[in-house]
């Protein structure tokens, strides 16, 4: 199987749209983490991400009668505009199913360059079930956007430029994973030419389906994914990959929407370039593992693997890097309310730097106050609470409590003494029209809605807080509801950033 791929890659056609991308030295990266850091820019490429590669080296290879009919692809975005892209330099048909979640700035360049396209769905399942009934129906030749020997192969490509180019040692390279395509052509190559190198796979959190297979040792189907690295988002990897991702991978590892906002920071401080989510996976997975390991003095490759970013997701992006980074702690501490209290408070915290305040008049006594402090290491929200706490400042830290995070910045100083038998719930909406008309229809008009905040993140699920008034007595109807909904949803009526602030 080893050798059948090396020979595939070895005589992959993909020069004839694709370019030989760089890898480049990261300066601060590298002095930041010690270690010799290299990413392969991928997003160079002319659709901004590496799937030009198996798409041509598939595509290429099609008879002149398929070209003739056209072809069809069910795909996020970044296989879609490869195909795109190659359709109109071959002269052919090509129809594009893509999940109505996708980023608008995909779906636009998808249509740019000439090619149909049709919204399907949540997800990628959802749009590859309806590709392979259109396949069907109109006789067009499906490119599969992983699965496929020839896309493997075409994939693979990328490993073999960075062996040609880099011949010193290399301790590991980091990769996105979605499906499993790149991962597998990179893995297969690699093992076949340089063993000795650690072959790493990077997903998201909630989109993990490689990572829970290759524990389970089999295929894992996943009921739902998180789509902030959209184009990774997958909920089965696929039947070709995944006994090649079982034979050459060495790790997988798991990172959060916060370390993927810090790694895209992290790129742009040293490139100028804003690589999209799943694009800056492999940094983010590569900082995981050098912290896990305490590694020093390795060489190190990650593959910047896409760059097709929304512009409005650069807010959250923005909000979220700090504290992926584990450079901002976000505490709510208790003052007096008296003149001169938050001028001791600050006093209290010497050089360093706050970067959020938030407060409202509320109690004669005492004021609770959300507030964002600047922060070197990870041990230091821990020593800043002991430290208020010491002074007579009861804190709490809420730097990974996702209410405070995503809704509570925006929300301080609600309290609502008027709202009896408040319930608080975040609910997570999938990013489409009709999602809140769904809510409010099951939901009925049983509940008064006395909190509600919502931000629009780009192509993440939308994430709601919502406050509802439940008599006791009505509150197994409420349950019913939860279950009817089919949001995930967490109860946060006793969470304390909303007692202090909201409740």
């Amino acid at each position: 199987m080893k050798h059948d791929f090396l020979k595939r890659i070895n005589e992959a056609r993909v020069y004839e749209v694709a370019n030989k991308t760089p890898l480049e030295f990261q300066i601060n990266l590298s002095r930041r983490f010690h270690n010799q850091i290299f990413l392969k820019r991928e997003d160079l490429q002319p659709v901004f991400s590496f799937k030009i590669r198996g798409a041509y080296n598939k595509m290429s290879g099609l008879s002149k009668e398929q070209l003739e009919k056209g072809v069809i692809a069910a795909s996020a975005g970044n296989h879609a505009q490869a195909i795109a892209l190659i359709a109109q330099k071959l002269g052919c048909r090509a129809l594009l199913v893509m999940p109505t979640t996708s980023p608008l700035i995909k779906i636009d360049a998808v249509k740019h360059m000439g090619a149909e396209v049709v919204l399907w769905g949540d997800s990628y399942s959802d749009a590859f079930k309806h590709a392979l009934e259109i396949e069907k129906k109109e006789g067009l030749t499906f490119v599969h956007p992983y699965d496929d020997p020839d896309v493997i192969a075409g994939q693979g490509t990328i490993a073999k430029e960075i062996l040609d180019d880099y011949k010193k040692p290399i301790h590991a390279v980091f990769t996105c994973v979605g499906g499993g395509g790149l991962l597998a052509g990179l893995a297969t190559y690699i093992k076949a030419i340089r063993p000795e190198i650690k072959v790493i796979g990077v997903e998201a959190k909630d989109a993990e389906a490689m990572t829970l297979s290759l524990k389970a040792g089999k295929r894992v189907a996943l009921d739902q994914v998180g789509l902030f690295a959209d184009g990774a988002a997958i909920k089965e990897v696929g039947e070709l990959t995944f006994p090649l991702c079982q034979a050459f991978v060495d790790e997988m590892i798991v990172v959060d929407n916060d370390e993927i906002c810090a790694a895209i920071k992290d790129v742009f401080e040293d490139t100028r370039s804003i690589l999209e989510p799943a694009g800056a996976l492999s940094v983010a997975g590569m900082k995981s593992y050098i912290k896990h390991h305490n590694l020093k003095g390795e060489t190190l490759v990650g593959i910047a693997s896409g760059a097709n970013m929304n512009f409005d997701r650069l807010r959250f992006v923005a909000e979220r890097a700090e504290i992926g980074e584990k450079r901002e702690a976000v505490l709510a501490v208790t003052i007096p309310e008296k003149p001169g209290a938050f001028k001791n408070f600050c006093k209290l915290l010497g050089q360093r730097n706050i970067t959020e305040f938030n407060y409202r008049f509320s109690d004669p006594k005492e004021a609770n106050i959300y507030v964002g402090i600047a922060i070197h290491d990870t041990d230091e929200p821990l020593k800043l609470k002991a430290m208020l706490d010491k002074e007579g400042l009861p804190t709490i830290d809420l730097t990974d409590n996702e209410v405070a995070k995503l809704h509570l910045r925006h929300l301080v100083g609600g309290h609502a003494p008027q709202a009896k038998n408040e319930m608080v719930f975040r609910f997570e909406f999938p990013e489409k029209p009709g999602a809140l008309i769904k809510f409010l229809e099951t939901m009925g008009h049983n509940w008064n809605i006395s909190l509600f905040h919502y931000r629009n993140h780009g192509a993440d699920f939308g994430r709601i807080l919502v406050g509802m008034q439940v008599p006791p007595e009505d509150e197994i109807n409420f349950e019913v509801f939860l279950n009817q909904l089919g949001y995930p949803f967490w109860d946060e009526t006793d969470n304390p950033a909303y007692k202090l602030f909201l409740g």
